[in-house]
């Protein structure tokens, strides 16, 4: 993709800024409209809703920087109006603290959790620039020889509405699923950003680490995915440009699976990583 295509949306003037866009109802209280070009599937993704629930509390709280978010995915959401309800746990001087829930009503009127978070802001700006690491920036090829599901002469499994919002280039050598070979190794890795060429910032990186086809494909697994529990930590404000997102699984039992991502800037810094405990439908 050219360069060209990572500078046309800014911050705060993009479709993920107005898709994550909340009405403030009264204190620690705001409504919002999921939009359903975010859905995998019929299900609003679950990046997408940690990103809504990460604005509201960088509005609630002291602090504005997301520097750790644990989220649990109590039911599916879907596309529609939603109230997100946000206190504050703790305040200090670096640090402040809090937690918000996603609610939504069923047919009966009756209001239904969706996801609880419990999350820790800062202010990344101001953390030293030491860094002392053995980490590596994942090895993808270069992305003119990566490929995305625009590339793929039918629809792959999970493919959906959110697929036209990202732009993702995928690792030649993790879509062997999508040729109906799939390696067995369990990883996955990507060029990512969004389509209207928006950089990315710290909430746009809570959806980051939730975008990329399960790691389940690449075992050989097709269909949903759900995530159980993601925690997200955001090391350092991600410079302008495509993010390179890698991300691995190690172990499926019981029909669970974890997954670890890494997502690394233009800079060959690390920005954000995660880990998610998912679900993974058998048989």
């Amino acid at each position: 993709m050219p360069e060209a295509a990572f500078t046309q949306a800014t911050i705060g003037d993009s479709e993920f800024d107005r898709d994550t866009a909340l009405t403030l109802r009264e204190p620690g209280v705001y409504d919002i409209d999921l939009s359903a070009g975010w859905t995998i599937i019929s299900a609003v993704n679950g990046g997408y809703l940690l990103a809504v629930l990460g604005r509201a509390l960088a509005d609630a709280l002291p602090h504005a920087d997301p520097f750790t978010i644990s989220a649990h995915y109590l039911t599916a959401s879907q596309p529609g109006p939603a109230v997100v309800r946000t206190s504050l746990v703790r305040t200090g001087r670096t640090l402040s603290t809090g937690q918000a829930s996603l609610f939504q009503y069923d047919e009966e009127g009756r209001e239904i959790e969706r996801i609880r978070v419990l999350a820790s802001y800062g202010d990344l700006d101001s953390l030293p620039d030491d860094v002392r690491t053995t980490a590596q920036p994942p090895a993808i090829p270069p992305i003119d020889q990566c490929f995305g599901p625009q590339d793929s002469p039918a629809p792959v499994p999970g493919s959906s509405a959110i697929t036209d919002r990202l732009m993702i280039k995928l690792d030649p050598a993790t879509l062997g699923w999508a040729l109906g070979a799939p390696s067995g190794k369990g990883e996955m890795r990507a060029w990512f950003g969004l389509a209207d060429g928006r950089d990315a910032d710290p909430l746009s990186l809570l959806l980051a680490v939730d975008a990329l086809p399960p790691t389940a494909f690449e075992l050989g697994i097709k269909g949903w995915v759900p995530t159980v529990e993601l925690t997200v930590h955001i090391r350092c404000r991600p410079a302008p440009g495509p993010l390179r997102v890698s991300i691995t699984t190690r172990n499926l039992a019981g029909g669970f699976l974890e997954e670890d991502a890494e997502v690394w800037d233009t800079e060959g810094r690390l920005v954000a990583q995660s880990r998610q405990l998912a679900r993974v439908r058998l048989g």
